[in-house]
């Protein structure tokens, strides 16, 4: 019976959560590329995708099986071992990311599982979880450097150097972004954040809005998203970093960028709008008395299952990245520089020594 108890207990705590997630970052990194492009194409009055099911809906299966029966293609003069390995640190570095993301607290499965069993919507439970994710993301972009320079192409290098720099240059407000939301929440473990956001979000706090535009546009130049994407810039730069790839080779970069992409939400989410936490549109009047209707709207929310909460979150801003790169132009190299240095860095260091006196004088 104690060997079944343990068996039980790994099921429930290791190969559910992780089969669930892998399921999920796989659904993600097929159709997301299907909602950005039916997403802009509607943004510029065209159709996008539609002869693949219906209005394109199996077009990311045609993709995936198209790709993976292309012709995998390595350049004669490419350094071929780090030409290999360079899109598989890009995408083990971005999936490794969601180990730790927590997607709400411990579920019974709508009561049918004892609480003792209750399944954590989380694979480890890192007390220094934001500090993995932000390793992982400097690992990752390594991978796209590497890329660039074994493909011994001009253009695939000159994309790799922009990548160097644009790392170097958008980690530094990134991680004053984030020690501010530590700050805030006492807490490296992103669980204990979420929490420390019960009364109100940081995001409404006085520093949340800097803080959170922050890490906004650092997370959207970390994964190379319009108007960042200087790396790839393919009316420059032919297609970048990846020039030189085929196959799936070439879908390991896709699919890590929309995996990082969804892991930038996520903290977003986490970080600044409660996590799983539900909207509270209405606060609490008391002499309204609890028959009030803002009683029963916050009522309802709270109702909803704390992951589809935190799914809204993250869906809508995947839409607002969408929104963004159908939006603003390409930057050039030199204000890309320049906006991180000039405007970011002095703006992130601010803002945490804001938030240091703040927190000092109990205000936070």
């Amino acid at each position: 019976m104690a060997d079944m108890a343990q068996i039980l207990n790994i099921v429930y705590t290791i190969l559910i959560p992780v089969a669930v997630l892998f399921g999920f970052i796989m659904l993600n990194a097929a159709y997301l590329s299907y909602m950005e492009r039916k997403t802009l194409a509607w943004m510029q009055s065209r159709m996008g995708p539609m002869m693949a099911g219906y209005h394109g809906i199996l077009q990311p299966i045609a993709d995936g099986v198209k790709l993976f029966f292309k012709e995998d293609i390595i350049p004669a003069k490419a350094d071929k071992w780090v030409f290999i390995v360079a899109p598989l640190i890009l995408l083990v570095m971005s999936l490794a990311s969601f180990v730790v993301i927590p997607f709400g607290p411990p579920t019974r499965l709508f009561g049918i599982l004892s609480p003792e069993n209750a399944v954590p919507l989380w694979v480890t439970n890192l007390n220094i979880g934001v500090l993995y994710v932000l390793a992982l993301a400097s690992i990752g972009t390594y991978g796209v450097i590497m890329a660039g320079w074994a493909s011994n192409n001009k253009y695939s290098l000159l994309g790799s150097f922009r990548s160097a720099a644009q790392m170097i240059s958008y980690e530094i407000p990134m991680a004053f972004a984030i020690i501010t939301v530590v700050l805030m929440a006492g807490s490296l473990n992103l669980t204990e954040i979420v929490n420390a956001q019960t009364g109100k979000w940081f995001i409404f706090t006085y520093v949340g809005p800097v803080v959170f535009f922050l890490y906004l546009v650092s997370g959207i130049a970390e994964t190379n998203r319009a108007p960042f994407d200087l790396p790839e810039a393919e009316s420059e730069l032919v297609a970048g970093f990846f020039t030189e790839y085929t196959g799936m080779r070439f879908a390991m970069f896709f699919m890590a960028e929309y995996a990082n992409m969804v892991v930038v939400a996520l903290l977003i989410s986490i970080m600044f709008f409660g996590g799983w936490l539900p909207l509270q549109i209405f606060p609490s009047v008391s002499w309204l008395g609890g028959m009030a209707p803002i009683s029963w709207v916050n009522t309802a929310m709270r109702a909803v299952p704390p992951v589809l909460w935190l799914l809204a979150k993250v869906y809508f801003f995947i839409f607002c990245f969408i929104w963004i790169r159908a939006t603003l132009p390409r930057l050039r190299y030199d204000q890309l520089m320049k906006f991180s240095w000039k405007i970011l860095l002095p703006l992130s260091l601010v803002t945490l020594l804001a938030t240091a006196f703040l927190k000092q004088a109990g205000l936070l």
